[in-house]
């Protein structure tokens, strides 16, 4: 079994669970914040459906400048447009990853900031933190703003208080 292969079922898993977390975002509440320095619930579910392309940053190149970093982009202007972005780019960053060698995946890739190097990990390494943790952590928050809205909360590794399997 290759690398890609055996962060598969991690892959998919967290992707389809975080899609119907993003299902569930209510347009209405789009605006809506539960404080007023947190995202609003639109630029959250933007944010998650963002979060996968840069497994693609991962996968292709060996580095990223924070330094050089665009600014964010803006928000998607509905749920609609949350859940197509994010089904594009977790099927890119999926079939990229299937067609990355055990050794693309062991080489170093690194975070910078200019000539300061923040921290380097193996490219797999990289992809589990910036994709897949990233990701677990703001589909969290998204799972408080969605109960905040009285949204049920779907199962993500068992049950959750509003749903059984």
């Amino acid at each position: 079994m290759s690398l890609a292969e055996s962060l598969l079922p991690d892959f998919d898993h967290e992707m389809a669970v975080t899609r119907e977390v993003l299902a569930r975002v209510p347009a209405q509440a789009f605006d809506w914040r539960p404080h007023e320095t947190a995202f609003t619930m639109g630029a959250l579910a933007s944010h998650l459906a963002q979060v996968p392309r840069w497994g693609m940053s991962i996968l292709r190149r060996d580095s990223h400048d924070l330094a050089g970093a665009p600014a964010p982009r803006p928000s998607l202007p509905s749920p609609a447009e949350v859940l197509e972005q994010f089904d594009r780019h977790v099927s890119d960053v999926r079939r990229l990853l299937l067609e990355t060698s055990d050794g693309e995946l062991q080489a170093p890739w690194t975070l910078t900031r200019g000539r300061e190097v923040l921290m380097s990990m193996p490219r797999i390494a990289a992809l589990r933190r910036f994709l897949l943790h990233h990701v677990v952590h703001h589909r969290g928050q998204m799972t408080v703003y969605l109960r905040l809205q009285q949204v049920p909360v779907p199962p993500i590794y068992g049950p959750s208080a509003d749903e059984t399997w």
